[in-house]
């Protein structure tokens, strides 16, 4: 017969389980944090607007803000242009050479003959005097924020030789003031916080929203009735399916990348642990069989093996199971408190929160649980999630008490905070590619 786990243990549980996260109507407001120290200058030159064109958002502006963003990149205030170009014959490249550019995006943007608008861009390298990119797209009116993340993704691709993340979407629960009549929202938005769309908005807590790697769906927990329940939900239409809701605790969705399996936390057989489901028929396999409690999975990026959370030793550390069953072995030596790990896209690191001094850390290892190297200063951050070119994390933090976004370069550099006017925001999960 299983043993209980400790009371303590539980309790911590059910609190990590019952934190209440939240929702707010506006959008994400992205602050740029740390210097920009080794940053590649580059100037994106307001757009030109022909043939009577006036679209409703500025590209070159949204194009900027996302290479900065990124922290390799510094770009210039158009205030500080000798000029303003949007064809290659009117460059004048000693003009950027004196301003010590890099590189110039330049632009124009005019009507489509079915509608909507047609952008064209080039990335010019100012010191050898050439284009190294061109491109053009169509796009609707609705559709130009998301048109600049594009071309925002092949510039940075050019110049890094990585795939941009500008045009991927994020996931988050946000909160409103504490009280009786506060909502909880599930909430996914693009990757600067612009265009939130509400994706479920309830009384309850909501919590652990995952992606599908086809970024059509989203896992999540809903304490809807008083009852943690597991669901899936696409996107597009809003559809939604209660995938768990067994007797006790249902948490921790995680999409195999494959998108036909999910792993989770379930205590219906006594203890918190790992199980997975074949989604088209619903059928349960369970990967752990112990009185601690194991939860929080993770897949690798092969799908071969799943890395959880487990108390088993005494302490939450990183174990590690194949996906098929069998004896898990433990990951993290080092540390009193590691939980919460997530592989990098190429399966090579992992991500995780850690305990240094009492305050609770974002850590980066390699996915053997060495070379660990903090990624975060805070008190309390919390939920990390790679981006989908591992270039960034994106974690839970707090400022003055207040839940916000954080994120960090893996390499150093400029960070940013996301945060609301109103209310708190947790939980992010970081989409991957669009198709």
């Amino acid at each position: 017969m299983k043993q209980r786990p400790r009371p303590a243990l539980v309790t911590l549980f059910a609190t990590v389980l019952m934190l209440a996260i939240g929702q707010a109507q506006a959008r994400l407001t992205i602050e740029v944090t740390g210097g920009v120290e080794g940053a590649q200058p580059i100037a994106v030159v307001p757009f030109g607007n022909r043939d009577g064109a006036r679209p409703g958002v500025d590209i070159a502006s949204v194009i900027s803000a996302d290479l900065s963003r990124s922290g390799r990149f510094r770009a210039l205030p158009p205030r500080e242009m000798l000029s303003m170009p949007q064809r290659e014959d009117e460059i004048d490249a000693r003009e950027w050479q004196l301003l010590d550019m890099n590189n110039l995006v330049i632009g124009e943007i005019g009507p489509a003959e079915d509608g909507g608008y047609s952008l064209r861009w080039s990335l010019f390298d100012v010191f050898n005097d050439k284009a190294i990119q061109s491109g053009s797209l169509r796009s609707s009116e609705r559709g130009l924020r998301h048109a600049a993340h594009r071309i925002a993704d092949q510039i940075y691709e050019a110049l890094t030789g990585e795939r941009g993340v500008f045009a991927t979407r994020l996931a988050y629960v946000t909160s409103g003031p504490r009280g009786r009549d506060s909502r909880v929202s599930l909430r996914v938005s693009d990757a600067d916080g612009y265009n939130p769309q509400t994706i479920v908005d309830s009384a309850d807590p909501i919590m652990s929203p995952a992606w599908s790697p086809d970024a059509r769906r989203l896992a999540y927990v809903s304490f809807e009735n008083s009852q943690s329940s597991i669901f899936v939900q696409e996107l597009a239409s809003g559809r939604r399916e209660r995938v768990a809701r067994f007797e006790g605790i249902n948490g921790s969705p995680a999409f195999s990348p494959d998108g036909g399996r999910l792993a989770m936390t379930l205590s219906k057989d006594g203890n918190p642990d790992i199980y997975v489901m074949e989604l088209a028929s619903k059928q349960l396999t369970r990967l752990t069989d112990h009185y601690a409690i194991d939860t929080e999975p993770a897949w690798s990026p092969d799908g071969s093996e799943i890395v959880f959370t487990s108390d088993r030793g005494g302490q939450p550390q990183i174990y590690r199971v194949s996906a098929s069953g069998g004896s898990p072995q433990r990951v993290t030596f080092e540390g009193d408190y590691n939980a919460a790990a997530r592989y990098s896209p190429d399966g090579r690191s992992l991500v995780m929160v850690t305990r240094v001094g009492g305050r609770f850390r974002i850590l980066v290892t390699d996915a053997n649980g060495g070379s660990r190297r903090l990624l975060s200063d805070g008190e309390l951050d919390e939920s990390p999630s790679f981006a989908p070119n591992g270039a960034m994390v994106i974690y839970a933090s707090q400022q003055n008490g207040r839940g916000l976004l954080s994120v960090t370069p893996i390499d150093g550099g400029s960070g940013q905070r996301l945060s609301q006017e109103a209310g708190e925001v947790r939980e992010p999960a970081w989409s991957p590619f669009l198709p």
